[in-house]
């Protein structure tokens, strides 16, 4: 590739930037040494990216779009999805986020669907999948006589393929299962995430119909259709289905839901298949093998003067499908059967970040009808420029080749370069890279604490925040201390009222309110749109009800909530630190710094039988909860001793440092030895085994949690960093490490 001359931009980009970058994105060496600035990535990704233009004309210069690319990506106003950014001019040359692949009904069908993702997760892609084509448990099998065993198990041997490979130390696998409501399994479908062990590399949907949610509003039973041979197997009343949904998304923000007609509908290519599921977040449908590229506007860099600037926005969006078409062109698939399917629909996903940041900067409240009609505005015109532009293509480049047939094949209408042009996906790492707000969402917060040594505390405040409070004079190292510790700026009375009202943040604005802008935004969409509801803990099951029933009468494609606390491994607490922890959560705060111990404990010791005798578990607490955890041997000596010592006084460690009880029990359960203990529930595979089931003794003798009174860290704990976690775009974020729990 020839050597090219680029303008000297130095991309603003920010220590949390950076990190990320190094960590998953920049080129390395065997040893794992960086070999790449984010300039030179930059420059790689855009140099790549412009060499599809030898496709179309081989005398082509490619340096002039190269330097286009390049300063729109360097400057922060696009981004592609994370494989084209850590792929693009290296040799793995898989630059596609997202694929949908077949689940069939017979043992070849599936376990090729099993290879098919392991190759995919390699490469570094997620994977959707309908399990649809599965007949149900306990049906018949007429090859060998004998009974099915039904999608849910079959879902777990894709899950387990996902935990064993490793891709490469940058992309994890994830899963999207859907499920018709009409499948015969269809609840136990709903409640198989129940057990929070159990498919967790899936996120889960129910696919509803039009036929259902009719029988829903009236009440009604409807149909269960047996795949296998398309006959009636049994009805259910659709009201109760559709409450054991929204009570079990309620438990545990899962399962979300796709309104399977309303994306047929909108299919551009119904000639060529049916949809039947979308990728791990939701917001692509796609056809079985069929892949998608995608890449998000930064909507924050597109005002200037305090005024959308229509004109850069213009030009960007054209420069943008330019781009993701040429990404159409080069990418290395996977498998022959995407490539084909890819190419003959060359389906892009355009879509947007910085949402929020542009709100801000415009002064107009995220929770208005003004900022509900300037989504419309904004998207609006994103879609019709961007199908302008793939028009344009169309002229130089050809309609996409399964054009005849689709619905743009219309007497008089222009042809058009790809199949659907529009989604707006969650931007997770993306977002933190280009220093925004993600996707369509409000902030998750205003000012965040991070804990970088010990007792080393570090507040870290959005910019557009920063810089209003000390040009408006309320500016303190304080105020952001204690901003950061009640999460909202709502009740803090230093920050005058409009100030307030503009920064309202996720847990501030009421469920109606996201809904409402998912709408907004899915009206002048061609894909999904990606977003999460984010809920109190203290929502009922009513309020999950009634977003789930706003969703549909709204035209929404799907619905994914998160109510605060829900799950066990993820904490997303932000009441105010002086108010008492919800009883239905309360072992799973964080502390800074090592605690001091008290002369005066309380405990409790359990008895638990292993392989090398009785083992006593000691469990003791102080004023804020779990403290310490001492082991005794029925023998004294020996390495069994010895080793339950030491997980002893780990465990302590852990806990005066901060760390869950369920994240201490999730390291030692299921340890297992030369010489377990007892059978079915009572067995204990290890002394390691008979800890933790000692601690979930403890936690179930405590009404089912250990009662804490304080916490420092109120946001959450990222695995990696101890960071907070946002639930946004149907997936979980760490924005100060760049965790991701779809990436």
């Amino acid at each position: 590739m020839e050597k090219k001359s680029y303008s000297p931009i130095v991309p603003a980009l920010t220590k949390n930037a950076i990190t990320v970058l190094e960590r998953r994105y920049l080129k390395r060496d065997k040893e794992g040494k960086i070999l790449e600035t984010p300039v030179q990535m930059f420059h790689r990704v855009a140099d790549t990216i412009a060499s599809a233009e030898k496709k179309f004309n081989e005398q082509a210069d490619t340096s002039v779009i190269a330097e286009e690319f390049f300063r729109m990506i360097s400057q922060l106003e696009f981004l592609p999805n994370s494989p084209t950014l850590m792929n693009a001019g290296r040799e793995l040359g898989q630059l596609s986020a997202c694929f949908v692949l077949p689940v069939g009904d017979s043992m070849e069908e599936i376990f090729d669907a099993v290879k098919f993702t392991a190759l995919i997760h390699k490469s570094g892609g997620g994977t959707g999948f309908s399990f649809s084509r599965l007949r149900p448990a306990n049906d018949v099998v007429l090859t060998t006589k004998g009974i099915s065993s039904g999608p849910i198990s079959f879902m777990r041997v894709f899950d387990v393929a996902t935990e064993t490979i490793k891709q490469g130390g940058t992309r994890r696998g994830a899963n999207m299962g859907i499920l018709r409501v009409d499948h015969p399994d269809i609840m136990d479908f709903i409640m198989c995430k129940a057990d929070k062990k159990q498919l967790n590399n899936f996120n889960i949907s129910v696919g509803l119909t039009e036929a259902f949610m009719q029988a829903v509003e009236k009440d009604e039973n409807y149909d269960l259709i047996n795949p296998r041979d398309g006959q009636i197997s049994g009805t259910l009343n659709a009201r109760k289905v559709f409450n054991r949904i929204i009570t079990q998304a309620w438990e545990n923000g899962e399962p979300g839901i796709v309104f399977l007609d309303r994306l047929n509908r909108d299919n551009p290519t119904p000639h060529i298949g049916a949809i039947e599921s979308t990728n791990p977040c939701g917001e692509q449908p796609l056809l079985p093998y069929e892949s998608c590229n995608l890449g998000s506007i930064n909507l924050g860099k597109m005002v200037q003067n305090g005024q959308v600037d229509w004109k850069r926005l213009k030009e960007v969006v054209h420069l943008c499908v330019h781009f993701l078409d040429n990404v159409v062109e080069i990418n290395n698939y996977p498998l022959p059967q995407i490539a084909a399917m890819t190419m003959g629909n060359r389906k892009i996903g355009l879509g947007v970040m910085g949402w929020a940041d542009m709100l801000i900067q415009l002064g107009i409240p995220y929770d208005t009808e003004e900022a509900v009609e300037l989504a419309c505005k904004v998207m609006s015109f994103i879609n019709d420029e961007g199908h302008s532009a793939s028009q344009a293509l169309a002229k130089t480049r050809g309609a996409f080749p399964n054009f005849k047939g689709s619905l743009y094949d219309k007497k008089g209408a222009p042809a058009i370069r790809n199949a659907t042009v529009t989604t707006i996906a969650p931007t997770g790492t993306i977002s933190i890279i280009a220093n925004a707000s993600s996707g369509v969402e409000p902030l998750f917060a205003v000012s965040y604490v991070r804990q970088v040594m010990d007792n080393d505390i570090l507040v870290e405040v959005h910019p557009l925040f920063e810089a209003i409070a000390k040009e408006r004079g309320f500016y303190s190292p304080e105020l952001m201390q204690k901003i950061a510790e009640h999460g909202t700026l709502r009740d803090i009375q230093e920050i005058p009222q409009d100030i307030r009202n503009l920064f309202v943040t996720a847990h501030d604005i009421t469920p109606d309110v996201h809904i409402r802008m998912q709408a907004a935004f899915q009206k002048h969409t061609d894909n999904a749109v990606s977003k999460t509801v984010n809920f109190a803990n203290g929502a009922t099951v009513q309020d999950v009800a009634r977003v789930y029933e706003l969703a549909y009468k709204l035209d929404c494609k799907g619905v994914t909530i998160y109510r605060d606390g829900s799950r066990d491994q993820q904490v997303l607490s932000v009441a105010k630190k002086e108010q008492p922890v919800a009883a239905a959560a309360p072992d799973k705060d964080t502390s800074t710094g090592k605690r001091e111990r008290p002369k005066v404990l309380k405990g409790w010791t359990y008895q638990m039988q292993t392989g090398c005798g009785p083992l006593y578990v000691t469990v003791n607490e102080d004023s804020t909860g779990l403290f310490e955890l001492f082991t005794t041997m029925g023998k004294a000596g020996g390495c069994a001793a010895s080793q339950s010592e030491a997980i002893g006084r780990m465990v302590s460690l852990a806990w005066r440092s901060g760390l869950q009880a369920r994240q201490v029990i999730k390291q030692l359960q299921g340890i297992s030895c030369h010489s377990p203990s007892g059978f079915g529930e009572n067995k204990v595979l290890s002394c390691a085994d008979a800890v933790a089931k000692a601690i979930q003794a403890h936690l179930s003798a405590n009404g089912g949690k250990v009662q804490h009174t304080k916490r420092v860290f109120l946001k959450g704990a990222c695995p990696d960093c101890g960071g907070i976690v946002e639930h946004e775009g149907g997936c979980a974020v760490c924005r100060l490490c760049g965790y991701s729990e779809c990436a």
